[in-house]
């Protein structure tokens, strides 16, 4: 499987408009796809939904199968509240059969250390998974705490960091500190979009090609194709 998980250093960070940026970029370098294996507070928000509709998916580059919550809680509570409990081996084993024709980007649910049920945590399923982390982190204060917080623990547990996507008004102070301390880069940064469109998305897709076609070639086990 070839891919990027991209977690949050929080709840509503960003993480679906960093995967929609992810999509609406490295579709020109190969075929890609799009996958939610988590979503909790279905009737209110879908993420896959949106991800369709930031990033213009074709039904082919949409996967929307696996654990669907009604409420929006961290994923143990709203399962337990559902009468159900999350399965990892079951959405691992639906994560592993995934079309190996495509760059897959994985969306997680909350931050990296969320429980999943009574003993594991979602960066049990991204170890599983076997896919670089890529986080999508605020640019406004203690973001700087966070995102080295989720880059410490990511290479504690030998995940591999593929970068930080960040999101809101730009802080270059910050991303300096990131990118220093984290020992990591900043691939793209994401400003409040006004509208937050299909076309506002391809717009920062565009100015974010050259490095997100970087992290395509270093993880994505596909030859790009040339940008079209």
């Amino acid at each position: 499987m070839a891919g990027v998980f991209v977690t949050g250093t929080d709840t509503e960070v960003g993480k679906t408009v960093a995967s929609s940026l992810l999509v609406a970029t490295l579709r020109r370098y190969g075929p890609v796809g799009y996958w939610k294996p988590i979503q909790t507070g279905i009737e209110e928000d879908d993420d896959t939904a949106e991800v369709r509709r930031l990033a213009a998916c074709s039904d082919d580059e949409i996967l929307d199968r696996g654990v669907r919550l009604p409420r929006p809680l961290s994923p143990h509570l709203s399962a337990r509240l559902a009468g159900t409990e999350i399965d990892v081996d079951s959405l691992a084993r639906l994560g592993l059969a995934l079309a190996k024709d495509r760059f897959w980007v994985v969306e997680g649910a909350g931050g990296l250390l969320v429980p999943l049920n009574g003993s594991e945590l979602l960066a049990d399923l991204i170890a599983v998974l076997e896919l670089p982390t890529l986080i999508a982190a605020r640019c406004g204060l203690g973001t700087i705490n966070h995102t080295l917080l989720t880059i410490a623990e990511l290479r504690r547990r030998s995940i591999p960091v593929a970068g930080v996507v960040m999101l809101g008004t730009p802080n270059p102070e910050n991303r300096a500190a990131i990118e220093f301390y984290g020992k990591t880069e900043v691939l793209a940064e994401v400003p409040v979009l006004c509208p937050l469109d299909a076309d506002s998305i391809a717009k920062v897709a565009n100015e974010s090609a050259s490095r997100l076609a970087i992290l395509h070639a270093a993880i994505g086990g596909l030859p790009p194709r040339s940008e079209v």
